[in-house]
């Protein structure tokens, strides 16, 4: 039987609360929210009076001051899982995700194999279960282990409900994601089908013809950094950057416009430049049913002429500090709905043959609070809404028997305990993620992860006494 849980002394932040108060959690669940600030005695009287129960069957918590709010949740990680064990499996990135803070991720289906089918969606998520960690919602591909004409799969799809368990087979979002499906009219059949589900088409817009001449490129590019020849491999990555803005904003343009026809809602992945965002706010202006996300490391680093962060590969790349700059201000105008990781880990060695993307679920709160909050851009609260009551809305998990993403009686007790103001140093070798690679390595951020509760149960502790 699970004790009860009373968390006092706490600054609880969600979308809308930053205050001062307690949280009494009880089978999993939040019982009840106080405002105020209160000693452990005063913790106690409350707790025992809401649970009814005797103060020796109820843990208390002190959380010392710091702040108390929603897991996060992510709407786009990789787990390489099946078929890509040495880049990640379940156990590493399941625990690379608490220890980030998230407690409910979407995950992709570019695995081997492709995930095409409701039973092995489902068969996932079920493996996660037993974990204990995290929940997850295994996505399936558009098309057919992504062949790029097949969507037959899609029509054994169930019709998704708000807060509708992945553990029973519910899948909110679909997508090709690593690519994006090159027949318009396969793409609209796609939509189509997912329209009549209820069902998201997250889309990772990339025309596929500009993206093969810009791998070409990269490869240039990589050949010139193994001879040591720096400059000559930085204007070749400067060349495969300029054809993949040409690629994402082409490819915006067209998902938005195709899911718009299908009457599809439709989620754009990982917005990266001006010309896709500006899209994206005015398909909102008329009234399109689109959301996009950002992830944390197009928030934190840009690239410019001849600089070395260009050898950081990753889809889409990093771009210019004009379109970083653009990326934020849609956050804060409510262009961009969330923040998502793209967590893409991969081994030393495939990121040395030039495998784009690298891991990000243990860095992405920090950087997001140091990019954003510490720089007095944002409040806590709105950071909050993008990493947690955001994505939870899109997806229909602030709804149902469990909801999720604020600090609320009745929501799940999904809640990581943050230090805001801790400075520390990223070291990728000392990930929990298999996926030791990260631009940031040796970078110093604000903002710690110390401890996080999934379902009112601690799952992950960081230099911090119970």
């Amino acid at each position: 039987m699970k004790k009860n849980l009373c968390i006092f002394n706490a600054r609880l932040v969600d979308k809308v609360l930053d205050c001062k108060g307690l949280v009494v959690i009880s089978e999993g669940k939040i019982l009840s929210v106080m405002q105020g600030n209160f000693n452990q005695e005063q913790a106690s009287k409350i707790a025992v009076d809401i649970c009814n129960e005797k103060e020796e069957n109820i843990d208390f918590f002190d959380a010392c001051g710091l702040v108390l709010q929603p897991s996060f949740i992510d709407m786009h990680a990789h787990f390489r899982y099946p078929g890509q064990s040495a880049k990640e499996d379940l156990n590493s990135g399941l625990n690379s995700a608490v220890a980030g803070g998230f407690g409910t991720l979407i995950l992709m289906p570019n695995t081997q194999p492709v995930v095409s089918s409701l039973q092995d969606a489902t068969q996932i998520c079920k493996e996660v279960e037993s974990y204990g960690l995290a929940d997850v919602y295994q996505t399936v591909s558009l098309t057919k282990g992504f062949d790029g004409k097949d969507t037959g799969h899609l029509d054994e799809l169930k019709i998704y409900s708000s807060g509708a368990s992945a553990l029973d087979g519910y899948i909110p979002v679909v997508t090709e994601d690593g690519r994006d499906v090159a027949s318009a009219d396969i793409m609209l059949e796609a939509m189509k089908k997912c329209a009549s589900k209820n069902i998201i088409v997250s889309c990772h817009s990339e025309d596929p013809t500009l993206a093969v001449s810009a791998g070409g490129y990269r490869r240039r590019g990589l050949e010139q950094l193994a001879s040591k020849d720096n400059e000559a491999a930085y204007i070749s990555f400067e060349k495969a950057n300029e054809l993949l803005v040409l690629a994402e904003d082409i490819a915006t343009e067209r998902n938005i416009n195709l899911a718009n026809a299908a009457k599809c809602a439709v989620h754009i992945a990982h917005v990266s430049t001006v010309g896709s965002i500006n899209a994206v706010r005015r398909a909102k202006k008329a009234g399109q049913r689109v959301t996009c996300e950002v992830t944390p490391h197009h928030l934190g680093l840009s690239v410019q002429a001849g600089d070395p962060n260009l050898r950081h590969l990753v889809n889409p790349p990093l771009r210019s500090e004009n379109d970083r700059q653009e990326l934020i201000k849609a956050l804060c105008d409510g262009t961009a709905d969330v923040i998502a990781t793209d967590h893409a880990p991969h081994t030393a060695e495939d990121k040395a043959n030039g495998a784009p993307g690298f891991s990000g679920l243990e860095t992405a709160f920090a950087v997001c609070n140091t990019e954003l909050v510490k720089s007095g851009l944002m409040s806590a609260s709105k950071l909050s809404e993008l990493m947690s009551a955001n994505p939870a809305k899109i997806m229909g998990l602030d709804k149902g028997d469990s909801p999720k993403g604020r600090i609320l009686p009745g929501f799940v007790a999904d809640l990581v305990l943050c230090d805001m103001g801790k400075p520390w140093i990223v070291m990728g070798c000392e990930f929990r993620s298999k996926g030791k690679y990260t631009p940031l390595d040796g970078k110093t951020l604000h903002g710690k992860v110390l401890k996080v509760f999934h379902r009112g149960e601690c799952v992950f502790t960081d230099s911090f006494p119970m």
